[in-house]
């Protein structure tokens, strides 16, 4: 048994203890508990579309918290972005979406929605606005209405990857790299 210590001389982790053995016999309400720890939705899979994986996505993401990325065409400002952003998030407001919306660069918004579900809906509506390059969402690049030619691949995954791919195979072609200092001198 821990010894008895007299409530001033607490510290931080003896008042977090005391705090979880408090908490340890309520009874907790299962819309407050974390999401982590609630129990997800029954999923009915009469209504899911073999031909469709988004469907299976779209199950499986309802009442969760679920983040997606937005692009900006063009070159804006990140004020310009703010406003953009602001407008689409007001439609999506108007239209009974609820989204919250984070600048994390001077062209790109993060939107997070409290129900997953509705993710797909509110891709649509992105991609379908003029100053809109492109959404992520769940790995997956959806082109938007004002992406450029270039940018303009079909549900592109992870491009990223790809490049680096193809820069490995290049250098194992040619001369072996590695991160090793060497006294050799390699003329280019």
């Amino acid at each position: 048994p821990p010894k008895k210590k007299d409530i001033r001389d607490y510290n931080d982790a003896d008042m977090a203890r005391l705090l979880e053995q408090w908490e340890k016999d309520d009874d907790i309400e299962e819309g407050d508990l974390p999401e982590h720890k609630r129990p997800s939705a029954p999923i009915d899979f009469s209504k899911i579309d073999p031909g469709k994986p988004e469907s299976i996505l779209k199950l499986t993401k309802k009442g969760k918290t679920l983040m997606m990325f937005v692009t900006v065409s063009g070159n804006p400002t990140e004020k310009e972005t703010e406003e953009i952003t602001s407008l689409w998030q007001g439609s999506l407001f108007n239209a009974n979406y609820d989204v919250q919306r984070f600048i994390v660069g001077s062209n790109r918004a993060i939107f997070m929605l409290r129900d997953g579900g509705y993710a797909w809906e509110i891709k649509d509506f992105l991609i379908s606005q003029e100053r809109c390059a492109d959404v992520t969402l769940e790995g997956q690049v959806y082109p938007g209405k004002g992406a450029d030619g270039n940018e303009k691949v079909k549900n592109k995954t992870k491009p990223e990857k790809a490049k680096k791919k193809k820069d490995t195979e290049k250098k194992s072609n040619g001369v072996k790299e590695d991160n090793r200092a060497t006294n050799q001198r390699e003329e280019l």
